[in-house]
């Protein structure tokens, strides 16, 4: 029987990411590592000036980094680039980059790349564009926790519709309106079928808001604050025992999560509002972006305009951080029947599952069946 590859798993502090790299090395079957790394702040440099380099690394808080070096790494997020890059120059080059996400760094840099919609990534042979993020959750965790949770949300009437309920991101903001909007529109939605709520706010959701949403809900319903260290945390439970979904527009991972369990997702969207600050900050990078698009309409594929261009480089040089296009990922999971818009007529049970994890999985196995 042949060994497996040695594989190592760099964790840093965004749980979404973690999701995916550990989700993607369960997924492989291969024995793994989870490396924890902890920044300075010298992690804000341009991957290019850092390097391949640990000057970034708080190596008094992260985990070991020493042999044997690792066959594949699996990384996430322009921060982790200068340490795998580290890891595979120590490894005399032998170590496979995997990296999710996008990578704010030459993409020539990486063995493999997976990514998704709103990241834009440019077409490359090294980089596998997937409908969504690659977020998987064990089944018995799901099974575990419908069972704990089953007796207590026993006297709410089916159908059950879970709101997932994010909150302030990079592109939006979920102010007290905005959430109290949500919470009337859902209720309105219940009395309209039946059923109840099983509702969920996140890490992300402020208090303001929550309080809004909680105020607004007048149906049947299970409201659930997210607390920090809560003991008991009904949202596995909501994914298992819920017949249909409402997510915020903001929560790609929630989004995709609710999408897997093969039951009707509806998105809830507003406009996005940036802080006045946050607007100055990316006026020059989101009209490069207008640009780009615009010119690129006129211009053939094989012959990207030099805006387009110029926007490639800035931001795979690591000078300029994209701006996430959420419209991207939900087409490409409505292109899949896997959801619609709140308002619209709920989806039925969605056509074409996601394939995403197995695809990923194949094009990994490939770096080790080609040879070197």
């Amino acid at each position: 029987m042949a060994i497996p590859p040695k594989v190592w798993v760099l964790l840093g502090s965004k749980a979404g990411g973690n999701g995916q790299m550990t989700s993607l090395a369960d997924a492989l079957g291969w024995p793994y590592e989870a490396k924890q790394l902890v920044y300075h702040p010298l992690n804000r440099c341009p991957n290019l000036l850092l390097g391949a380099s640990l000057i970034s690394l708080d190596r008094h808080q992260s985990s070991p980094l020493t042999a044997p070096w690792p066959d594949l790494l699996i990384a996430a997020s322009r921060r982790s680039v200068p340490v795998a890059r580290w890891i595979k120059k120590q490894s005399g080059g032998r170590t496979r980059l995997v990296h999710l996400i996008h990578t704010q760094a030459p993409l020539e840099w990486f063995d493999l790349i997976i990514t998704a919609p709103q990241y834009c990534l440019p077409s490359r042979q090294n980089v596998l564009h997937n409908t969504a993020a690659l977020n998987r959750i064990a089944p018995e965790r799901l099974t575990a926790a419908a069972s704990h949770w089953e007796a207590r949300l026993a006297n709410l009437p089916r159908p059950r519709t879970a709101l997932l309920v994010g909150g302030h991101s990079s592109t939006y903001q979920l102010d007290p309106a905005t959430a109290a909007a949500l919470g009337r529109q859902a209720s309105a939605h219940v009395r309209t079928i039946g059923g109840s709520l099983l509702v969920s706010t996140s890490p992300r959701t402020p208090a303001p808001a929550a309080e809004a949403l909680f105020a607004a809900i007048d149906c049947p319903a299970y409201r659930y604050r997210w607390q920090p260290h809560a003991a008991e945390n009904p949202y596995l439970a909501y994914l298992a025992l819920a017949d249909s979904f409402i997510v915020t527009v903001d929560s790609a991972s929630q989004v995709v999560e609710a999408c897997l369990m093969g039951k009707p997702v509806s998105v809830f969207e507003w406009p996005s509002q940036l802080p006045l600050w946050s607007r100055i900050k990316t006026a020059p990078r989101r009209w490069l972006e207008l640009q780009r698009h615009q010119t690129n309409g006129r211009s053939r594929p094989e012959r990207p305009s030099g805006l387009a261009q110029l926007y490639d480089r800035l931001v795979y040089c690591g000078l300029m951080r994209p701006t996430r296009d959420f419209e991207a990922s939900l087409q490409a999971l409505e292109r899949r029947g896997l959801l619609t818009r709140f308002g619209e007529v709920f989806p039925a049970i969605p056509s074409q599952p996601l394939d995403d994890m197995e695809r990923a999985v194949t094009r990994i196995r490939q770096l080790f069946a080609d040879g070197s």
